[in-house]
């Protein structure tokens, strides 16, 4: 049984560290979505680069500065339309999930290392939880940011038109599949510590009855 919970501790610490590690560098990179206008700028001889890679806070062109994205939370006197509000509410609810699901990690990460250490068993099972709430929320915050992209096309190809967006690269980048991995890991990671949870409950059942 000793050997067992020793694997678990090993395991959840391994798994957690990095769902926390994966998804830090996916909120602070900017390779969510990806614009390759290559062609384009090739076939009308653009001299400025309208090839571009976004994040979350900001969007960046290729071989130029990044900027940030419109502030979701604050409008000033713009206006805008239906779509574009819709787009903006999106975006303000994706960049305060993927947050959240940070700071319910550390929460998760402090109450597993006390529960490990004590053995306790209801510790053990909250901390389970709290880590697949967690996964629950950046879940959410990434299937929010895949709408968001495809509303985010939708609004350009009204606005474009089809015929130039279908010689636009358009693509999901590494910093999405970063959250995906995290998501998988934080899942992980709560299931581990109730299974935890569990061989320490059947350990105090056991050395009750005896």
């Amino acid at each position: 049984m000793k050997l067992k919970l020793s694997i678990l501790s090993v395991f959840v610490a391994f798994v957690g560290i990095l769902s926390f590690i994966f998804l830090v560098i996916a909120i602070g990179t900017d390779f969510w979505y990806i614009i390759d206008a290559s062609k384009l700028e090739i076939k009308n001889n653009f001299s400025e680069t309208m090839s571009s890679h976004s994040g979350l806070w900001r969007m960046c062109k290729f071989k130029d500065k990044c900027s940030p994205l419109i502030n979701p939370f604050w409008h000033g006197n713009l206006n805008f339309t239906d779509p574009q509000k819709q787009l903006l509410s999106m975006h303000g609810t994706l960049v305060i999930l993927l947050p959240l699901s940070l700071i319910l990690m550390i929460f998760g990460g402090m109450t597993g290392f006390v529960s490990i250490l004590a053995r306790a068993y209801l510790l053990l099972l909250l901390t389970g939880m709290l880590f697949l709430f967690g996964a629950l929320v950046t879940l959410t915050g990434i299937s929010i940011y895949i709408a968001y992209s495809a509303a985010a096309f939708n609004y350009a190809l009204y606005a474009l038109g089809s015929a130039i967006l279908s010689e636009i690269d358009i693509r999901f980048g590494w910093s999405l599949a970063l959250a995906w991995i995290s998501f998988i890991t934080e899942v992980l990671t709560g299931m581990a510590f109730l299974l935890a949870a569990r061989v320490t409950g059947l350990k105090r059942t056991r050395d009750q009855v005896i």
